[in-house]
């Protein structure tokens, strides 16, 4: 007969509980201007000199649209680390409490990354990643250190 402490192991190596697990997240603080930018390095993905990476854009406590609250929004970008070029995919909102979307896509063609932006902060990281240390692994407290950040720019 099974452990109630290898039944518990078995349940969580199970797919669908794997499923119902929280997103796993790995932050690092870019900066901060009008917003706080985090690269999550969790969701990096190489593709052939570059890759793909998701930024989280936090966006000032008691930021409203259309009387609707929210902590920012994510965006997809493709980066190349030989070109020192990005591009921006897209833009998903994102509401308070954590719902996305839905996701625009942007059609700004790439870019080379401009010393000292955002962009460029990104590109740094995600080339880099064993070089930083993870800021934040939820979304809860990557958006309450942004808007820590942020207020203290004040």
């Amino acid at each position: 007969m099974m452990s109630m402490l290898a039944f518990a192991a078995f349940m969580l190596s199970t797919p669908a509980a794997q499923s119902m697990a929280p997103e796993a997240h790995r932050f690092v603080f870019l900066g901060s201007g009008r917003f706080a930018q985090y690269a999550d390095l969790a969701s990096l993905r190489a593709e052939g000199d570059g890759g793909r990476i998701r930024v989280l854009q936090v966006a000032e406590a008691d930021f409203t649209a259309g009387g609707t609250a929210y902590w920012g929004g994510w965006s997809w970008w493709r980066f190349d680390c030989t070109r020192n070029e990005v591009d921006r995919l897209d833009f998903a909102s994102l509401r308070e409490g954590g719902e996305e979307g839905p996701a625009t896509s942007d059609p700004a063609p790439a870019y080379v990354a401009a010393q000292g932006g955002d962009a460029f902060e990104m590109l740094v990281a995600a080339c880099n990643p064993d070089d930083y240390d993870t800021d934040a692994v939820t979304l809860e407290d990557a958006v309450a250190q942004g808007r820590a950040n942020l207020s203290a720019n004040d």
